[in-house]
């Protein structure tokens, strides 16, 4: 590291979260191939190629020791990002009733409303619950396996009835961990004090640690 080089600055620039970086980019691409261009297939294939770097990041932070509070954090928004993308896009696409979009974008919305009240309390966004995780992953199976039967008419039956298996366990886990979610915060609103502003975790404290 150089004399002028910041010290945070390793901890931002590591191979997984550069991954997760082309993931959140790829998101736009998606959108436009999905509803601009009606190009399923090629939809498909960036949701595919987002799967894997989803994965790889992981797994590279384990095996290269890069950990960071902003992976931490970019990991699961780049997750929910792509959820909110592809639900919006299949919605408007007529490929799932906008009530499945709105039950989880709208659980996502209640409990991003509780991260300023927290940290009001010294709390940062609370860890990412495995429980969780298995739902994100479940929809993000999910969804690629549907927009795989409309790209791919001969196996639109198996697929489809795959796809929404995977996006009633996402749903229910999804909804699941938020209500446990929902619980942690409104127990530390409840029970812990509001403390000093200084005291509080803010953005550069979350991406350099």
């Amino acid at each position: 590291m150089t004399d002028n080089q910041p010290a945070g600055s390793l901890h931002v620039w590591t191979v997984p979260n550069l991954l997760s970086f082309a993931r959140l980019a790829g998101v736009p691409l998606f959108l436009y191939l999905l509803l601009g261009l009606h190009e399923d297939g090629w939809a498909l294939t960036v949701l595919a190629l987002s799967a894997i770097t989803d994965w790889a990041d992981g797994k590279l932070a384990r095996l290269l020791n890069q950990y960071s509070k902003l992976g931490e954090m970019l990991d699961p928004a780049a997750d929910r990002l792509y959820i909110l993308a592809t639900l919006i896009g299949f919605v408007i696409r007529g490929f799932v009733p906008w009530w499945v979009a709105a039950i989880i974008i709208g659980r996502d919305l209640v409990l991003t409303v509780f991260i300023p009240l927290i940290r009001r309390h010294g709390y940062p966004p609370l860890a990412v619950l495995y429980l969780g995780k298995a739902g994100t992953f479940a929809l993000l199976y999910a969804l690629p396996i549907i927009l795989l039967a409309h790209a791919a008419p001969a196996i639109a039956t198996p697929a489809l009835a795959i796809g929404y298996a995977f996006l009633v366990w996402g749903i229910g886990m999804y909804l699941w961990v938020g209500a446990l979610y929902l619980k942690q915060h409104l127990w530390i609103l409840t029970r812990t004090p509001v403390v000093p502003r200084a005291q509080r975790p803010n953005a550069r404290e979350l991406t350099t640690s």
